[in-house]
């Protein structure tokens, strides 16, 4: 048996039609650069969401690049965050000269240790940046600095807290485009003006600049097709829950599974646009998963602050230990909607089969 991590297809398919239909639809009328496809998913978006303003963008790192922007971080300046997630968290700190400055995760969440992000505020702190990683809301930080949330894998985990959160419609998210694209949700109507204008060139009206920005707009066709799937997220999401529940029993109910393998909690929002288990021996499973059929993937397999690009920030190893366990531990095991019982209990029995060899 074959259990791909993701499958696109097995979700993409039945709406092939209805995809097709709105791409015509973009075509058709003409307007490829922002206008009335992008507005309206923009509104359909905030409407879905519970919050006052979604503005489109071209990808959930440049939503995280515009929101910095749009406060003003830049050389001098620093930014606390987490040393566990994907580039991006950090990569839109240094990309405006700021300072990324880590504070360790929580064991057990993998989220940025609220408390730890609080004491690394300082006089030259313009921001912090939680992420709701894997698709479970973080608790954020009681902290007098912006908060701009990277929501990229947290698509309607939770309520917008900060100043904004950041989404991705990455083909593997939750809500996936068919290539890249993302958002940035406010209830800030001021911030979203701002975004709206820094994504394009910082520009209103055309040609005339009032702030240097950028070309981070969300293209229609993209628009078009996320309106059609956006109508279907909360099926996917409650299918992902009930998913997450079903391994949970599997692995319960199956012999051979170590007591210190250990499954994400299951918290009011998460999500689950991961399910990532803790697993002793975690390449060596791995390795067997995939042999025997099963895809995985280790996000991630290096903490933000031990990457080569951020040597010159002076960390070592050993700054931030529960980051730095968290990447020899974490296995993302497929979790997708259309999941079968079937392929989890395939998933759930190599995983047992792979200890009770070692036993």
């Amino acid at each position: 048996m074959k259990v791909p991590l993701l499958d696109v297809k097995a979700q993409n398919s039945p709406l092939r039609e209805a995809i097709l239909t709105a791409i015509a639809r973009v075509v058709d009328g003409g307007a490829f650069i922002l206008g009335p496809e992008v507005e309206a998913f923009e509104r359909e978006l905030a409407t879905t969401l519970g919050v006052r303003r979604a503005v489109g963008v071209s990808s959930g790192t440049d939503a995280l690049l515009v929101a910095l922007m749009a406060l003003g971080v830049g050389a001098g300046d620093e930014v606390v965050t987490t040393p566990f997630s994907f580039y991006a968290t950090v990569g839109c700190i240094a990309r405006l000269g700021a300072r990324p400055v880590f504070a360790d995760i929580d064991p057990e969440s993998f989220n940025l240790g609220p408390q730890a992000a609080a004491a690394m505020c300082g006089a030259k702190s313009r921001a912090i940046i939680p992420v709701h990683l894997f698709g479970r809301p973080a608790t954020l930080p009681d902290v007098a600095v912006p908060v701009v949330e990277d929501a990229a894998q947290a698509i309607g985990a939770c309520k917008v807290a900060g100043i904004a959160s950041c989404l991705s419609f990455f083909p593997s998210k939750n809500l996936g485009a068919f290539g890249d694209g993302g958002a940035l949700l406010t209830d800030d109507e001021g911030f979203a003006d701002q975004v709206a204008i820094l994504r394009a060139h910082g520009s209103r009206p055309k040609y005339i600049h009032h702030k240097v920005g950028g070309n981070f707009r969300l293209d229609a066709l993209q628009a078009a097709i996320l309106r059609v799937k956006l109508a279907r997220l909360s099926d996917w999401t409650a299918s992902r829950r009930a998913n997450a529940e079903r391994y949970r029993r599997l692995f319960a109910a199956t012999a051979g599974i170590p007591s210190d393998l250990i499954l994400p909690a299951d918290v009011p929002g998460h999500i689950y646009n991961q399910f990532v288990i803790r697993a002793p021996l975690r390449d060596g499973l791995r390795e067997f998963l995939t042999t025997n059929g099963v895809g995985t993937e280790v996000y991630y397999p290096l903490a933000l602050h031990l990457q080569p690009c951020f040597v010159d920030l002076g960390y070592r190893q050993g700054a931030f230990p529960h980051a730095e366990r968290a990447t020899q531990e974490v296995l993302a095991l497929p979790i997708y909607a259309e999941l079968t019982e079937t392929q989890q209990a395939h998933v759930v029995e190599q995983i047992a089969a792979f200890y009770r060899q070692r036993s």
